[in-house]
């Protein structure tokens, strides 16, 4: 398999970071010079061979790159389809965010910043953080919601462990959406010394390009090993969706095939006809968060409603821009899934092929079943976005009595 290198897509921004009407730059007057000094200097490294020889040399040395396109036989015979998991939980760290770290860890020193910060929800984009940090001699700090640092402690130990400060943050409902709201703050009076590494496709441009960039190499190897086992691409592509950067990473280098579904799964929470859910597409409007314009959870008044999941990952009021653009474009085809569907289906991938998902991953695994009919006889791509080790504790509470 040949070095990963992103490419030129017809979903890129246009020079403003807009996808159609969603993305751009929201934020205060200090941060516009830090960010119009990173899009030039990303312009220079795009597509800068040297850059992405270092970036493949860690993805395959050090993460252990390319990931395996798993089929999952026994739940394939179960749903009456071909399921093919991307086994991006085999990565160093256990998730797909190291890819994207990695990337923006070696652009910050090259930028000259000593410094970086980072947002976590369910904390393994805070582990992967704080891993690059500690190869790569940063110093590292790591916001996190005081919900997440109880639900997530296993990953929050990583993390110091790793050389991290984590700041637990108070305000606000304690989780993803107030982690991102602190590293901001924190941004804008460090931003000298300081890389931002944000964790998703959100955020003001060009982080929702830049990352979807860094990303796209899930798809990109999917898409050669599906082409290598099948002599076909696949009907359906599936992953979950928090701010959405693991499935637009595997989603990128599909979009343009007219017969390949991708379908992207929101958290559904206690369901979708409660207020304890985190579908910001299914019932979202547009409007301005974390420097951003795109679909949010908010009321009437424009003040930002509280998330809900059972998965600290997907527990967030926003999604990415460019997911936004797609729903609106009808690009892609967006569905959601309960808590209590997801540790169905936590458990179910467990018992059938001896492969524990994280929380946010089980949404996707979920929508096997509840799609089931639709995909009789279909090859299926799940992007199997993490590993449910840290999750142990949270699913040991939920389980026990059932499991013992």
């Amino acid at each position: 398999m040949n070095n990963y290198i992103p490419k030129d897509s017809k979903f890129d921004p246009d020079i403003d970071g807009h996808f159609g009407k969603f993305g751009g730059r929201f934020v205060p007057e200090t941060l516009m010079p830090i960010l119009l000094e990173l899009e030039q200097q990303y312009k220079k490294y795009r597509f800068d061979k040297k850059f992405w020889s270092e970036v493949n040399d860690l993805l395959k040395n050090y993460v252990g790159r390319p990931t395996a396109l798993y089929e999952a036989k026994n739940i394939s015979e179960q749903i009456g389809a071909k399921i093919y998991l991307k086994r991006e939980d085999l990565n160093h760290t256990g998730a797909h965010k190291v890819n994207n770290v990695i990337a923006q860890g070696l652009l910050a020193k090259k930028l000259g910043k000593t410094k970086v910060i980072a947002e976590t929800g369910a904390g393994q984009h805070g582990v992967a953080t704080a891993t690059i940090a500690s190869l790569l001699g940063l110093q590292c700090t790591i916001f996190m919601g005081a919900k997440d640092v109880k639900r997530q402690e296993l990953n929050l130990f990583r993390m110091k462990l790793l050389g991290a400060t984590v700041v637990s943050v108070e305000s606000g409902s304690q989780t993803l959406k107030d982690a991102m709201n602190d590293a901001i703050r924190f941004w804008v009076t460090n931003a000298t010394d300081t890389f931002y590494i944000i964790g998703t496709v959100a955020g003001p441009h060009p982080y929702p390009m830049m990352v979807r960039d860094f990303q796209a190499i899930i798809g990109w190897e999917t898409r050669q090993q599906i082409l290598e086992k099948e002599n076909s691409l696949p009907d359906i592509v599936i992953a979950c969706i928090g701010g959405g950067s693991n499935a637009i990473g595997i989603f990128s280098h599909f979009l343009e095939d007219k017969d390949v579904k991708c379908i992207g799964i929101e958290a559904g929470g206690l369901g979708i006809d409660t207020d304890k859910h985190g579908c910001s597409l299914e019932k979202g409007s547009p409007g301005v968060l974390h420097g951003q314009l795109s679909y949010i959870l908010q009321d009437e008044d424009g003040q930002i409603s509280e998330a809900h999941s059972i998965s600290a990952g997907l527990d967030y009021p926003g999604i990415g821009p460019e997911h936004s653009f797609h729903k609106d474009n009808g690009t892609i085809d967006y569905d959601n899934i309960t808590d209590d569907e997801a540790i169905d289906a936590f458990v179910w991938l467990s018992q059938q092929e001896g492969i524990i998902p994280a929380f946010e991953t089980a949404h996707a695994i979920a929508y096997l079943k509840k799609a089931k009919d639709s995909l009789k006889g279909k090859t299926v791509v799940v992007n199997l976005s993490g590993r449910g080790d840290k999750d142990m504790i949270q699913a040991k509470e939920i389980l026990e009595d059932i499991i013992i």
